[in-house]
């Protein structure tokens, strides 16, 4: 019986981790797949074959991507942006997903720094990811704050904290480690070499 259980927990330790990242990449490629294989089979019947809707997908992007450095087709898009910020609620959401999307991809990339904050009137610390540094247009008198992210264990969810820079200790670690170390709650500590 003791067997068993070993060969069992083995199991579980070897094969759980692997088949839920297959099963989330799956996930993936059927979303992808699906936002313009849904349009174009239709039209391919038989001959639609999965991915092609992923990689029609991948090229629309990157043709939109190009359009946008040229002057007229950019000039439409700036103009599309301009009048998407001045719609009630409509402004709200597309500079939610905007600002969003700029920070993981974009120029400046938020979660790129990894902050060390002590919790108030402890010596408790916790781990987190400088999101912006310039808060005064937010109000003034957080001119000598910055805004964290702090991540919570086991999930996306988080807490955006308004910290004065004074509090934050910037780390020199990647914030991939410290995100893989937040979320798991601290098993993965081990260095990659």
């Amino acid at each position: 019986m003791k067997w068993f259980f070993k060969s069992f927990i083995n199991g579980v330790l070897t094969i759980v981790p692997i088949a839920l990242v297959a099963y989330v990449v799956y996930k993936m490629f059927l979303f992808f797949d699906g936002l313009l294989g849904n349009v174009l089979k239709p039209y391919l019947d038989e001959n639609y074959l999965p991915g092609i809707g992923l990689l029609a997908t991948i090229v629309l992007l990157t043709v939109l991507g190009w359009l946008s450095t040229k002057f007229f087709t950019g000039t439409i898009i700036r103009i599309v942006d301009v009048i998407l910020q001045k719609i009630p609620f409509i402004k709200t959401i597309y500079s939610v997903i905007k600002d969003t999307i700029h920070s993981f991809l974009g120029e400046k990339k938020s979660f790129s720094r990894v902050a060390l904050v002590t919790m108030p009137g402890t010596t408790m610390k916790c781990l987190g990811f400088i999101t912006t540094e310039d808060l005064e247009d937010l109000h003034d008198d957080l001119r000598a704050h910055v805004a964290v992210y702090i991540p919570q264990t086991f999930q996306v969810a988080g807490v955006t904290f308004l910290i004065p820079k004074s509090d934050v200790e910037i780390l020199d670690i990647k914030s991939e480690e410290a995100m893989k170390f937040i979320l798991s709650g601290g098993m993965t500590t081990k260095k990659e070499t």
